[in-house]
């Protein structure tokens, strides 16, 4: 089956549902955690804990399990936008980013709020999206120290470093300027929805989704500067990178499935119908996942030809659905029966 599809429901109060498809794609395979009474807007899962940041400004937090609720994160001063979960120095942290313009770090197991992090210099709104980087070069080795990459409402990418007693904002080398350094990464013109880091065994990528309408390839070996830009045209909410292709989606429901190494569009996919908000790559890059506001969570194959089968059928049934417009205008505007009727009414009229 080239398309599969799981559909979360929309309660009110909005529970958070995992959905945990597996290759034979049950349609019902799917767990849910109740507690928040406002929208769920980030989910993150470590260990035997899932997390989930809310419109009510707290994270919430449940055994994956027993569904059981855990500790409830208290801190935030507007909506809960971003989660990311690692260890440092042999414990879980949690890293949220609000809408309150703040990125917070949590001792998952207690609840206990360790650092309170914002950019003192270059403004910064609300947090859309953090990143764990998993390759940052130098440091202390180890878990003594992770770097988290932040995008937010303002086009600036920032990177951070945590450490059990403090925290500082990394700087850059300024590929433009010899010598020089930025503050942040400033490749955007406006929001920085998603980031992403490259498949290649060495996060020597940095991939990023924008509200200008581009996805952008920056390289770490060159200072973060962008060597490929992909125009999907409308926001972009997302991109994911897998195999020979790049994907991007977003505001305009469609899925645009770019060559990697030539950057030509190849393949543009259908199948929501309201905004995609996220994109994943699954089963070693054979699938593809997306979510939409439309409420639906769809898998994609990642295989060329099954793409083009796709997009044939897709085009088909486009093609299909003209010719049965076309055919019911022939007769003009009204049927037969309610010309007649139309006639008789004009006629009463006189």
């Amino acid at each position: 089956m080239l398309l599969s599809m799981y559909t979360t429901s929309r309660p009110s109060p909005l529970p958070v549902t995992a959905l945990t498809p597996s290759p034979q794609d049950p349609p019902s395979t799917k767990e849910t955690y109740r507690g928040p009474t406002t929208p769920v807007s980030c989910v993150a899962v470590s260990g035997t804990t899932v997390f989930a940041g809310a419109w009510d400004k707290t994270i919430w937090s449940w055994d994956i399990a027993t569904r059981a609720p855990g500790i409830k994160y208290a801190g935030h001063a507007d909506f809960v936008k971003a989660l990311a979960v690692t260890r440092l120095r042999g414990r879980d942290v949690l890293i949220s980013g609000g809408a309150d313009k703040k990125i917070l770090v949590w001792d998952a197991a207690t609840g206990r709020r360790l650092h309170t992090m914002s950019d003192a210099v270059v403004n910064m709104m609300s947090v859309q999206d953090l990143l764990v980087d998993h390759h940052h070069d130098g440091g202390g080795g180890g878990d003594d120290e992770v770097v988290v990459i932040s995008a937010s409402s303002d086009p600036h990418i920032r990177r951070w470093r945590i450490r059990e007693d403090g925290w500082e904002q990394l700087v850059e080398e300024d590929s433009a300027v010899p010598g020089a350094e930025r503050r942040t990464i400033l490749e955007h013109e406006t929001t920085v929805y998603k980031l992403v880091l490259g498949p290649d065994g060495e996060g020597e990528e940095l991939w990023s989704a924008s509200g200008d309408g581009t996805a952008k390839c920056m390289s770490r070996l060159k200072g973060f500067g962008v060597e490929d830009t992909f125009a999907h045209g409308a926001h972009v909410r997302a991109v994911a990178v897998g195999g020979e292709w790049v994907v991007t989606a977003g505001r305009d429901e469609d899925l645009r499935f770019w060559d990697r190494t030539s950057g030509e569009l190849v393949f543009v996919v259908e199948g929501h119908y309201d905004e995609v908000t996220e994109l994943l790559v699954l089963d070693g890059g054979k699938r593809l996942c997306s979510v939409s506001i439309d409420g639906t969570v769809r898998t994609w194959p990642l295989q060329r030809a099954a793409l083009a089968e796709l997009v044939q059928s897709q085009k088909k049934v486009e093609v299909q659905e003209e010719e049965t417009e076309k055919n019911d205008n022939k007769g003009g505007l009204f049927t037969l029966d309610e010309e007649a009727e139309l006639a008789a009414l004009m006629e009463d009229d006189e």
